[in-house]
């Protein structure tokens, strides 16, 4: 199969103008500022940084079509599209227009915390529904569920589950996953600063929240690693370091739409309950980006 999704994707932000709709002229731009040359691999629409759980469904479907009818380097597409009750996942994907995607990034159930046995049987109704390739999503930290590798090797055995994100934070489980995982199925990293000894161990990129901001640079980070280039690859990581640990701090995507304001790309509102970027933060995120 061709390998699509080796190498540096984008958890794309959604812009939002004053009345705090979707704002379609930066959201273009932002689109074109990821897409450059030596830019990203593919784009990721409507994740967790998209701030899906506050977009309506027409937003989303109306997001997911423009960024396919203006992906300057005609780029894959992954569609976020997942939930906690599986019969509404599915009537989901039976309305949704899904021309053009490569992918669904379906995140694992949040909230209601589901035991393994109950994660695979979601996914699998879910992969056996899907028109279109399904990528896991395990990132305990918001779900309060964590898919373990035993259970990821389970679904990687479907032939339309075709990779995980993987962003349990967990490196022993990254590679318990690379170690027996099949050879056609991704390991993608979730998290920016374990990409580098992810890919150590036989991950293929990151759907990164930083190359919103900074897509030439995890290209550069992804490729070198890709390369076996591990000392470049760290050597840019460290260079993005610092600026990680500020964008977590009110929330994602708070401290990356700031880096985006900075820059021009894009206007730094988020949509309730998070609130925008505090001057304190802003300050801090302006100091590191001077430094950069």
């Amino acid at each position: 199969m061709s390998r699509k999704f080796s190498g540096a994707g984008v958890a794309l932000v959604t812009p939002f103008d004053q009345e705090m709709k979707p704002d379609y002229t930066a959201y273009e731009k932002l689109l074109t500022h990821v897409s450059r040359e030596n830019g990203v691999d593919y784009l990721v629409v409507q994740g967790t940084t998209g701030e899906s759980v506050t977009t309506t469904a027409a937003e989303q479907a109306s997001l997911l079509r423009f960024t396919i009818e203006h992906n300057p380097r005609k780029l894959p597409v992954v569609y976020g599209l997942g939930g906690n009750n599986t019969e509404a996942v599915l009537d989901t994907l039976r309305q949704a227009d899904l021309e053009g995607v490569d992918a669904i990034l379906s995140v694992s159930p949040a909230y209601n915390k589901p035991h393994q046995e109950g994660i695979v049987r979601h996914y699998t109704t879910i992969a056996d529904a899907s028109p279109v390739p399904v990528i896991l999503y395990n990132v305990p930290g918001r779900t309060a569920s964590n898919v373990r590798a035993e259970t990821t090797l389970r679904l990687a055995e479907h032939p339309n589950i075709i990779a995980t994100k993987e962003a349990s934070g967990s490196l022993e489980q990254a590679m318990e996953i690379s170690r027996h995982k099949p050879k056609d199925f991704y390991l993608l990293s979730g998290d920016d600063m374990l990409t580098v000894p992810m890919m150590s161990v036989g991950a293929e990129g990151v759907i990164s929240v930083l190359a919103n901001g900074f897509p030439d640079l995890i290209h550069d980070m992804v490729h070198a690693a890709l390369k076996g280039d591990f000392k470049k690859a760290s050597e840019v990581a460290f260079r993005l370091i610092d600026m990680n640990s500020l964008i977590y701090e009110e929330s994602n995507p708070v401290g990356i739409k700031a880096v985006l304001a900075a820059k021009g790309v894009c206007d730094a509102r988020v949509r309730m309950p998070l609130l925008p970027v505090s001057e304190d933060l802003n300050k801090r995120i302006l100091q590191v980006l001077d430094k950069m």
